[in-house]
């Protein structure tokens, strides 16, 4: 035998360990962790990922000798579980289910109860004197395995069983008893041959292997792909597949079955915070379709039934105690399932708990306290992209508006979009050029793992169903997105695409705010408002920037944006664009007159007048980052972005005193066939030299105007777009004549730094040229990114979806760094321009500046900051650290 495949755990013995999640997969280790740990685990074998991938590569079979391995390990599972599968008299169940390396949730199939037939059903019907589980338990295997192995339309079972509950004059499944379960079973297998043309499998091994195949098939169903794109994990990874003997928690009322975390997902707060289902199997509690009972004393609010602490207070104790046990271990935040079946507690899984963003950082920073992690540990934990989202609007807590309906704060922060009912239409709507329209709130009764898209396309979710363990609520959570969940008095009518409470009517595109947490749902639009962060959240990022090597700045263009970045901790600013501060009703005129100038004097009149607003804008950046570097890129867009519409342009004529038909033959030789590669940036300034002269003035009479009040200022001023180096030869010796003028004319000494925005491929080979004339590197990937691949940023989001679903793109490479192209770029204009000043300043200010990943790269590419737009300051501050820590581990390693 090459390798193992297979492995066993049960009794209190495993196969496996713990960190062997990748051929395991992350439920198989955990199993033979707890197994390993003496925690009562319903024995089973998990089938590792490398039979996946050999499954997918060959066409769908299995590989020589695994039906006779995985036999081998039926038997010791019936010999720990004292049962026999297949045997009539004793039957031993299986739970199918699957396992990658990393927590997908509910992204991939499960099927319970095989080995259930004619034979077994009377069999467990005789050992347990419970034929109304038995028939729960066969209806439930028919209508799952008929889903997941038969493809079968999953609607057509749950009408049946609609129709006897209606029927019967019901709304439980749990009011239907054993003659209407053997009935429906029945009714069934009539249907699975009505349509497939054949019979429902009877033989136990038969059932196995074909739900063996449709978790390994799993992997590659449209959710599972969707959910590895949205969260970067790798196609070629699989699953792995546990089989595990049934325990059973719809066996009458000492019987039961739930979800915990041992500690609250939603605020992390150290309670043990979960919910059960009394009489049910463990699907019912994450599929929403029943809601469910809180597990302890200290959740119960006011209407709930008995907690789990209440009903069966041994059973939580020692659920507590495995709780602790479970959490010491694994020193982090578990998500557990378990079944109590007649009164013996069994575990089915734990894994990391998926959490908010603001409880992931109370958890690292308690920790740390407790003395359970490390600080290295505790920045670790967090994921940079969870930082972002705590920095989002909540509800304005002085606005007035009416509750329509309250459901469970499923997953906190503030939603406002217009009502949609499918997830289809969630992302047909955000692909709307209406921005208004584009925003949705995705309303169901309750999510299923399809929604994915959907989900991630809306702002936020409500459910009429489900608790704070359903689907919903999970997803919500890892996405950071508003959820509520368990709306019961939402009433919703899919055919008229509509829902209502209490006889007010929402329909389709009407206006709702989310409140997640509180779990109000209100309608309209309600006013938002800035976070405001906890004192966790500043201990997590300074004890990141204890780590970290690389500088963070940010991309300002205006005194507001700033102040916002330096209170998240910027240190300056990596790019400021000065064309953004043309656009105000009385500077727009100047500036198109300067366009539309006939000569120079005409253009320098223009720009005399620019030149107060100019100087006013730097004082203000330059004040609010007192101390700190602001670089400052000179006008970079083609003048034609500037001019406006022919309809306008005879008014313009009229104020500047000038002839209309003239202004339009102008404005027509202006206009360019590719305005990216035209007449812009520093030809710009090689061209109309007086522009950048008169912004060059702006910055150093601001800079010399406050450093006289004694206030500190650092300008560098980027020189944008060079792809030859005498360009920025020519443009340095015109920035440094207008300062020695200004510092000369004020008697004020400023220090200066004059660089350049490395963004045309040439400039990357040939850094070693241009850094003779720079004192800085900042790399525009947005550009950089543009020239190397060819693709227009503007036109690109046309076949950037199709690339990205084929596999030809891994990911938007305008979104996160082309480490193996463009990076190459970076890596040699890096090389090269230290070869000739090794004081060469580097960083990067294109919108990369704020990716995770991209910074990574820029840690080991050696540059010396990152800039990004003011939000992902905090993203940055902790990415930096994680690049720093993680090389540290691969070097341990």
């Amino acid at each position: 035998m090459p390798h193992r495949r297979v492995y066993y755990f049960g009794g209190g013995k495993a196969d496996g360990r713990g960190e062997m999640k990748n051929i395991l997969g992350g439920k198989g280790a955990n199993l033979a962790e707890m197994t390993n740990l003496g925690i009562p685990v319903p024995a089973g074998f998990t089938i590792s990922t490398k039979v996946c991938t050999h499954y997918m590569d060959s066409d769908g079979t299995f590989p020589d000798g695994l039906k006779d391995e995985v036999a081998a390990a039926i038997t010791k599972v019936e010999e720990a579980m004292g049962t026999g599968f297949g045997n009539p008299d004793d039957p031993l169940l299986f739970s199918v289910r699957s396992g990658a390396r990393v927590s997908m949730p509910g992204m991939m199939d499960t099927v319970l109860n095989i080995g259930l037939n004619e034979k077994t059903a009377a069999g467990l019907i005789k050992k347990t004197g419970d034929e109304r589980f038995v028939y729960d338990s066969y209806r439930r295997l028919i209508q799952m395995y008929a889903d997941v192995v038969m493809s079968l339309d999953s609607e057509a079972f749950h009408g049946i069983l609609e129709a006897r509950k209606k029927t019967k004059g019901v709304w439980h499944d749990l009011e239907l008893d054993a003659n209407d379960l053997r009935e429906i079973t029945v009714e069934y297998k009539k249907k699975v041959k009505e349509l497939s043309g054949k019979e429902f499998p009877d033989d136990p091994t038969e059932q196995l292997w074909g739900a063996i195949s449709a978790v390994f098939e799993s992997w590659n169903i449209p959710r599972a792909i969707s959910y590895r794109r949205l969260n970067d994990i790798a196609d070629d990874w699989g699953t792995a597949v546990n089989v595990q003997a049934m325990v059973f928690g719809n066996m009458g009322k000492n019987s039961a079955t739930g979800v915990a975390f041992t500690r609250d997902p939603a605020t992390g707060e150290k309670v043990f915070y979960g919910e059960y289902l009394p009489n049910a199997q463990g699907e019912d509690v994450v599929a929403g379709v029943r809601t469910p009972r809180p597990i302890n004393l200290a959740q119960k609010q006011e209407g709930d039934e008995e907690s789990l602490e209440e009903t069966m207070p041994s059973i939580y104790q020692e659920l507590e105690a495995i709780r602790q046990n479970l959490e010491r271990h694994y020193t982090d935040t578990q998500d557990i399932e378990f079944t109590i079946q007649e009164g013996k507690l069994w575990m089915l899984q734990t894994r990391t708990g998926k959490r908010t963003a603001e409880a992931a950082i109370r958890i690292a920073v308690e920790m740390e306290a407790e003395g359970l992690i490390d600080r290295k540990t505790a920045v670790l934990r967090v994921e940079p992209e969870q930082i972002e989202r705590l920095l989002h609007k909540g509800l304005d807590p002085s606005a007035k508006y009416d509750v329509l309906a309250k459901g469970l704060p499923a997953s906190p922060g503030a939603a406002v979009g217009r009502v949609v009912f499918t997830a289809e239409d969630a992302v047909g709507w955000a692909e709307s050029d209406d921005a208004e329209k584009a925003r949705t709130i995705l309303v169901r009764e309750e999510t299923s793992p399809e929604d994915i898209d959907g989900m991630n396309a809306s702002q936020g979710f409500l459910t009429a169903r489900g608790g704070m363990t359903s689907h919903a609520a999970v997803v919500a959570r890892g996405m950071g997105k508003c959820c509520i969940a368990g709306a019961g008095d939402v009433k919703i009518d899919y055919a008229a695409r509509t829902f209502s409470v209490s006889g007010t009517v929402i329909k389709e595109g009407d206006w709702l705010t989310l409140n997640g947490s509180t779990g109000e749902v209100i309608l309209g639009q309600v006013p938002t408002v800035e976070a405001e962060l906890s004192g966790n959240f500043a201990t997590l990022l300074e004890w990141a920037d204890e780590f970290r090597q690389l500088g963070v700045r940010t991309n300002a263009d205006t005194p507001e944006d700033a102040a916002r970045a330096r209170g998240f901790g910027a240190e300056g600013i990596g790019l400021c664009r000065t064309e953004h501060m043309f656009f105000g009703d009385e500077r727009i005129r100047h500036i198109r007159a300067m366009i539309m100038a006939a000569d120079e004097t005409e253009r320098r009149a223009a720009l005399d007048k620019l030149l107060p607003f100019q100087r006013a804008d730097f004082e203000g950046i330059l004040e609010a980052m007192e101390g700190l570097p602001v670089t400052i890129r000179l006008l970079d867009p083609p003048l034609h972005e500037f001019i406006p519409p022919d309809e306008e342009i005879g008014q313009l004529a009229k104020e500047l005193g000038k002839d209309a038909a003239q202004m339009i033959e102008r404005a027509e030789e202006l206009r360019e066939a590719n305005p990216m590669l035209g007449h812009r940036g520093c030809r710009l300034g090689i061209t109309y030299p007086e522009v950048y002269e008169m912004q060059a003035r702006a910055i150093f009479e601001a800079a010399c105007s406050l450093a006289r009040r004694g206030v500190d200022v650092k300008p560098e001023v980027m020189v944008p777009l060079v792809g030859e180096p005498k360009e920025l030869a020519i443009l340095r010796e015109l920035v440094d004549r207008v300062a020695r003028e200004v510092i000369a004319q004020e008697k004020v000494a400023v220090d200066i730094r004059i660089g350049t925005m490395i963004e045309i491929p040439r400039a990357a080979l040939t850094a070693d040229e241009v850094a003779e004339y720079a004192d800085f590197f900042s790399f525009g990937t947005n550009d950089l990114t543009q020239m190397t691949y060819g693709y227009s940023r503007d036109d690109a989001g046309a076949f950037i979806k199709d690339y990205l679903k084929k596999g030809i793109l891994r990911k938007d490479p305008f979104q996160s760094l082309d480490q193996r192209g463009v990076g190459q770029l970076v890596k040699m204009a890096v090389e090269k321009g230290r070869q000739i000043n090794p004081d060469l300043h580097l960083g990067i200010c294109g919108e990369h500046g704020g990716d995770p990943a991209s910074i990574d790269f820029c840690h080991h590419a050696g540059l010396a900051y990152v800039s990004c737009s003011p939000y992902r300051v905090p993203v940055a501050r902790l990415a930096a650290a994680h690049a720093v820590l993680r090389a540290r581990m691969r070097s341990f390693h």
